[in-house]
Formats: structure tokens, C-alpha cells, sequence
């Protein structure tokens, strides 16, 4: 066991939409009986992508004693895509673009590579 940062998901709050699952590039996040859950802690790195997108607020980070974040698992687990995520600008995918999660007036929305320089320069 060591000691590091990991997410947390407040059930209680936790709608069960599955916005959090595609931003979690590891895998570590599955919508399990209409809740989001961390499968397995080895897969989460802690960096909290999911922690942006979720219209709730159910997930925060926290640091305790947990297993070591197994890389090479998590590079292993299959890629999810979210047909619902899209650029906020122009309409584009992730299949089509590279998708970042960004707050923007108040909002948690996804920008894609492309519109990124324009909403950053003006």
C-alpha cells in the first residue's frame, strides 16, 4: 500500500450519466447499477480529468493509502468513446478530433484542438 492522490465518487450524488467514464483514459471508471464506480484503484493515476465533466459534483480527490497505480494495466485497458462528447465549438467528436475537457462561463464543456487556440486568443 502507499499513500497518494485518488479519485472519489459521492454516490449520493452520483446520477449515473457516464460523463466520467471516456475522460478516464485508464479505464478505472464504469457506470455499475446506475452509479459511477472505480473498478479498480490500480487504474486510477489520480489526475482527476473525470473530476471537470461531472455535472454533479460527486467526484473530488483525495489522497490516502491505496494500491501503487499500475501503468502498464492501465495502458491495456480498451479506449472508451462517448458518442455525446463533442466539441462545444464546432460539433466535432473524439472521433474526429482530440477532445479537451475545459471550463468555460461557468461551464464544464469539451473543446476540441482545433477551436482550443481561437477561444484562448479570441
Amino acid at each position: 500500500m502507499v499513500k497518494r492522490m485518488i479519485i472519489k465518487i459521492d454516490e449520493k450524488k452520483c446520477t449515473g450519466c457516464g460523463k466520467c467514464v471516456a475522460p478516464c483514459a485508464e479505464g478505472a471508471i464504469e457506470i455499475i447499477n446506475g452509479k459511477a464506480k472505480v473498478i479498480s484503484e490500480e487504474l486510477c493515476d489520480g489526475m482527476g480529468f473525470c473530476i471537470g465533466v461531472c455535472p454533479e459534483g460527486a467526484i473530488s480527490i483525495e489522497e490516502r493509502h491505496t494500491v501503487e497505480f499500475d501503468r502498464e494495466k492501465a495502458e491495456a485497458q480498451p479506449k472508451k468513446r462517448d458518442i455525446s462528447i463533442q466539441c462545444f465549438s464546432c460539433g466535432a467528436g473524439e472521433d474526429i478530433s482530440y477532445l479537451l475537457p475545459i471550463r468555460h462561463n461557468m461551464q464544464s464543456l469539451w473543446v476540441c484542438t482545433r477551436c482550443l487556440p481561437k477561444l484562448i486568443h479570441g
